[in-house]
């Protein structure tokens, strides 16, 4: 499964939960996921150095 797959599941699921504490598991999940994603953007446009500053 790619990321953006995990991204539209993880956006389906918050669509259908109901319990609060569901719907704050799955933001926290979607919020990683979603700057997972741009962090790899990033690094692949060159935007960031993917190397340790030392």
């Amino acid at each position: 499964m790619t990321i953006e797959q995990h991204i539209e599941e993880l956006r389906l699921e918050l669509k259908s939960a109901w319990d609060v504490a569901e719907r704050r598991q799955i933001e926290t999940e979607l919020q990683l996921a979603e700057a997972d994603l741009a962090v790899m953007l990033a690094e692949q446009e060159g935007a960031v150095d993917v190397e340790p500053p030392f």
